[in-house]
């Protein structure tokens, strides 16, 4: 998970562009009066309009300050509706979401940290987008494979806690790379139950004050770095079995449609960019690759399930999205090592620049997948 994520995150991942990663800027033609924009500085959050209809909504985002942002649109509970992490200092990023009718705030992190500087907005009418049918179907298969990835996730994470208990090092390493594929994949839907993600993903630069770390990076950090499985270890383990059940019984109660599939398969490319990539995901274990994998697999599956209304309204993106696609999988093959991948600390400076520009090549036409499935 990226490392600045709060714990207040509670909706199903939109997360749009990772620009200041990748270093340019999302390109957008957000404008025009059916535009949201929203101007975010280092101390304000100023948007367009505080009143607009409900449906297939358009933010249009500029960073005008200092500091790399993030934007929200939450509900009176916290909920997330939609999110743009990531915003480099004089960038911009369009998100392209459902939003219902109803009261909401957006609210703009400077540094990506806090609750953030907020404004009150009103989304009115019926409360409904206009859908394709054959939307319909997808979210439903991809609320069947976010409840199938779930469930592949409680046996691997359990042989992971055991060998954890047993004091079995060495059996514990072996278990914790397959014990997050699972989890990976399905990411942007596990991110949206906030009491869970920050209990079970959260690397130690992303601990906030007055939270206890815990979770699958607190026990990478004790096995690789520490060589010690000790009490508090074994309870974290349990813990982590009994979090992830959590978030098993949950999935169903999920909020999905396909604009959040669509920007949840960004979503997944921005994780690779901001942790994987860099090798800071799992940083004492260094099996980032399996992660980066399962992730371009998580996003892969949205995509393939919204292609059918994407190629027709957007033919040239899908073509494209099939070439970077079977690309970047191609790519990461290359660092295979018996039933995983290799240790990313073997991987050097110019291996890591191709996996980036990969994952860059895939990002940029993958932003716009939300768009073409909302004409």
């Amino acid at each position: 998970m990226s490392a600045t994520r709060t714990s207040a995150v509670t909706a199903v991942g939109i997360v749009v562009a990772v620009t200041a990663v990748t270093g340019c800027a999302e390109k957008t033609a957000a404008k025009g009066s059916d535009v949201v924009q929203v101007t975010a500085t280092d101390s304000r959050c100023q948007v367009s309009k505080t009143t607009f209809p409900a449906g297939h909504v358009k933010i249009a985002v500029q960073n005008k300050g200092s500091k790399i942002t993030e934007v929200y649109v939450y509900t009176p509970s916290d909920k997330i509706v939609t999110e743009r992490e990531n915003i480099g200092p004089g960038t911009k990023a369009t998100i392209t979401a459902e939003i219902k009718a109803g009261s909401y705030e957006v609210a703009c992190k400077p540094g990506m940290k806090g609750d953030g500087i907020r404004q009150k907005i009103t989304v009115t009418g019926k409360g409904a987008a206009k859908t394709d049918p054959r939307l319909d179907t997808a979210v439903a298969e991809y609320r069947q494979y976010a409840q199938a990835q779930a469930d592949l996730t409680i046996p691997a994470v359990k042989k992971f806690a055991d060998a954890i208990k047993k004091g079995d090092i060495a059996g514990a390493k072996t278990e914790f790379a397959n014990s997050r594929i699972g989890w990976e994949r399905a990411e942007p839907v596990a991110e949206s139950f906030g009491d869970i993600d920050p209990k079970t993903d959260t690397r130690a630069d992303g601990v906030e004050a007055g939270q206890k770390w815990t979770g699958w990076h607190r026990l990478e950090k004790a096995l690789w770095q520490d060589k010690k499985i000790g009490p508090d270890e074994k309870k974290l383990a349990a813990q982590l079995v009994t979090d992830l059940e959590d978030w098993q019984a949950r999935v169903g109660k999920a909020e999905i449609t396909a604009t959040s599939m669509a920007n949840g398969a960004k979503e997944l490319l921005d994780e690779v960019a901001t942790g994987k990539v860099t090798g800071e995901e799992d940083r004492y274990s260094h099996t980032d690759l399996s992660d980066f994998y399962a992730n371009v697999e998580g996003a892969e599956k949205a995509y393939q399930l919204l292609k059918p209304v994407a190629s027709e309204n957007e033919p040239a993106l899908t073509k494209e999205l099939d070439k970077q696609f079977t690309s970047i999988k191609k790519l990461l093959d290359t660092y295979r090592e018996g039933d995983g991948f290799v240790s990313y600390d073997t991987v050097g400076k110019t291996d890591r620049k191709g996996l980036a520009d990969a994952v860059n090549s895939l990002a940029e036409p993958l932003s716009t997948l939300a768009a073409a499935v909302a004409k």
